[in-house]
């Protein structure tokens, strides 16, 4: 391998990492995206801290989290990719949007909308590259709370 295919890789895996969501497709790709087991950070718009997770279970997170979004559709750009060894770290910047169906949005807002960045961490497997780490960080949010209504969680 080298640098450039390493790289190129990489990127590749986070459009498959979008597409995890986007697709609603939660059994195969995860397997070519995620280590077992995953550390997860979405503690900037979940309030839930970091853990980890046994990719099994993780599926069916994603498959819950994302399951009555109407559509969804993530942006994920400007890759800032650093390979030591079999190890990566990936930077890059997202823009999330997540829509509901008009029944669940019940006449209000329908889009939740996520900006931010992630730092993701990656380890070269016999499969190639896989996310060990995932970690968000929001810096901006508009109509958070219809993640708690997409997943039933909403008061």
């Amino acid at each position: 391998m080298n640098a450039l295919s390493d790289r190129a890789e990489l990127i590749e895996l986070l459009g498959r990492y979008a597409d995890i969501a986007d697709l609603k497709e939660f059994t195969e790709l995860p397997r070519r995206v995620f280590t077992d087991p995953v550390t997860v950070d979405f503690e900037s718009v979940s309030g839930i801290p970091p853990t980890t997770v046994p990719l099994g279970d993780y599926r069916e997170i994603l498959r819950a989290s994302f399951a009555s979004f109407a559509a969804t559709h993530h942006v994920i750009t400007g890759h800032v990719v650093e390979i030591d060894g079999d190890r990566a770290t990936i930077h890059a910047h997202v823009r999330a949007e997540h829509w509901l169906p008009g029944e669940l949005a019940n006449g209000g807002p329908d889009r939740w909308l996520v900006v931010g960045y992630y730092d993701n961490e990656a380890v070269r497997t016999t499969d190639g590259w896989r996310l060990t780490r995932v970690k968000l960080t929001a810096a901006h949010q508009e109509n958070a709370q219809l993640a708690a209504v997409a997943t039933g969680q909403a008061r």
